[in-house]
């Protein structure tokens, strides 16, 4: 089986073009092989490319544990690129479908390839039942009290298609990235897990982000968890509706419209190497 190895800001994922061969056989069972560091090729997680009936292409994406997740804002700007690169679809908007529909993609080539992908990721979702999360039984969690293991955070819940929690702190220490940041995605506050985000505020236009992600732990950078910081800061009047954001993996730049309500996200997309798995 061929596979070729991409990353988006750091946020490393396999990805096996669908299009070229055969959708492999126990998808979750293969993701935990292949995703391990040391006895894998290594990443946070596998991501099919597959044709779609209704769009240029599908993205189903499963995390290190073998769990699907719904959608992951790194892993679409590299399908689009590598839709675009291996001359799939060759165009400079594509449509992509995902597990939270379909999404619109705009690429930024330098000769042959795409250097930048800018994603629209939608619409937040706000409403607690919807992300989904217990904290409050309706309506928004903005700046929510959110006691765990003798700790109080003020905490923000958003959706973008999956859960987020976001946590605003002085500064994103490995305690709390790497102590709590478990504890949260298995909360039972949180009935389908969650991710976390710990953000430092530098300016209206400036964050800086960890994130303890639902199936694989920290990632250098999560593109659908950077969209619910946008939100979340925007929500508790932290920064304006454009933001640089910092994460271990790079910068991505995000942008609420005002007018449509939708969360647009610009980031790399990069090729690392490709190769044959042997199962």
């Amino acid at each position: 089986m061929q596979f070729t190895k991409m990353q988006g800001a750091g946020n490393d994922y396999v990805y096996i073009d669908c299009f070229a061969q055969p959708t492999p056989a126990d998808v979750d069972k293969l993701a935990i092989a292949i995703s391990d560091r040391h006895f894998g090729v290594g990443g946070d997680g596998l991501v099919l490319i597959q044709p779609s009936e209704i769009a240029d292409a599908r993205m189903r994406m499963f995390n290190a544990d073998g769990s699907e997740s719904e959608m992951c804002g790194n892993a679409i700007r590299c399908v689009a690129k590598y839709l675009y690169d291996h001359d799939i679809r060759r165009t400079p908007t594509l449509n992509i479908e995902t597990g939270v529909g379909v999404l619109k993609l705009e690429l930024q080539a330098e000769g042959d390839r795409v250097q930048q992908v800018t994603v629209n990721m939608g619409k937040p979702i706000l409403e607690a039942p919807r992300v989904p999360t217990t904290i409050l039984p309706t309506g928004a969690v903005v700046d929510e009290p959110f006691e765990i293991d003798g700790h109080t955070l003020s905490v923000t819940c958003v959706s973008m298609g999956n859960p987020h929690c976001v946590c605003f702190v002085e500064s994103a220490t490995d305690e709390l990235v790497l102590g709590l940041g478990p504890k949260i995605e298995v909360d039972p506050r949180f009935p389908n897990r969650t991710n976390i985000e710990f953000v430092e505020v530098i300016g209206r236009g400036e964050l800086r982000q960890r994130t303890w992600e639902r199936g694989s732990g920290e990632t250098w950078a999560c593109g659908t968890g950077a969209s619910a910081v946008c939100a979340a800061a925007v929500l508790t009047g932290r920064a304006d509706r454009e933001v640089l954001i910092h994460l271990l993996g790079g910068d991505l730049r995000l942008r609420w419209d005002e007018t449509t309500g939708e969360i647009f996200k610009t980031g790399p997309a990069v090729e690392v190497f490709s190769g044959q798995w042997n199962a």
